[in-house]
């Protein structure tokens, strides 16, 4: 049995076009929805990271604030380090002349005594002393000079080895060696001792801060 469609054209037309128009409008709101949504979540995210700023901006302020707190700590850290720096170099290759008069004493012969003792120290340029290039003098930070009177000139030289048996002491000499009288066997000289970095001082050598 056939099905006769008996509405005018035109009501069927404006049906369609009526159908049409409601799916569109049904996508354009769910199109609609979507792009809310959408909106939405990136408003929320924006929101987020806006206070994250915020607190790490916080955090960078209150950094800010506590350097600025310990900078003077820090100035004077410097300051300190710049003072032992010069302390240093003030006691670059100190020699305790009391300990140089006590090891004389220990090591002078028993006939022989001194008429003069005198000591020098290169004067320190901020650093111990090291061997130069021509390698002449490696180490040396001074020297010790003397006169005495010692019978014999066996005693002399005696004197000469004893003195490079104290730690620090090198390259004993003897300048002169003058007999007093003829035969008299009692003579007069003078020499001196070079001196090392071992002859200086902890202070001196650098292994003890001032």
């Amino acid at each position: 049995m056939s099905q006769v469609n008996l509405l005018p054209p035109e009501i069927r037309l404006r049906e369609q076009v009526r159908r049409r128009t409601a799916l569109v409008a049904g996508a354009g709101v769910v199109v609609l929805a979507l792009i809310g949504a959408f909106y939405l979540t990136q408003a929320m995210e924006l929101s987020s990271v806006r206070g994250e700023l915020a607190d790490q901006q916080a955090a960078n302020a209150a950094l800010r604030a506590q350097i600025a707190e310990l900078q003077p700590f820090a100035d004077l850290q410097a300051t300190l380090e710049e003072r032992q720096r010069l302390v240093e170099t003030l006691y670059a290759n100190e020699v305790s002349w009391a300990s140089v008069l006590l090891d004389v004493s220990r090591v002078i012969p028993d006939q022989s005594y001194l008429t003069q003792l005198s000591g020098q120290i290169t004067a320190p340029t901020g650093t111990v002393i090291g061997a130069p290039e021509d390698g002449q003098g490696a180490g040396l930070i001074g020297n010790v000079t003397f006169a005495g009177v010692a019978r014999e000139t066996r005693t002399i030289a005696g004197w000469l080895t004893r003195l490079e048996q104290v730690r620090g002491w090198v390259n004993a000499w003897v300048n002169s060696a003058a007999e007093n009288a003829p035969y008299s066997r009692i003579y007069t000289f003078d020499g001196g001792i070079d001196l090392t970095i071992d002859a200086a001082t902890a202070r001196g050598r650098g292994g003890v801060k001032a």
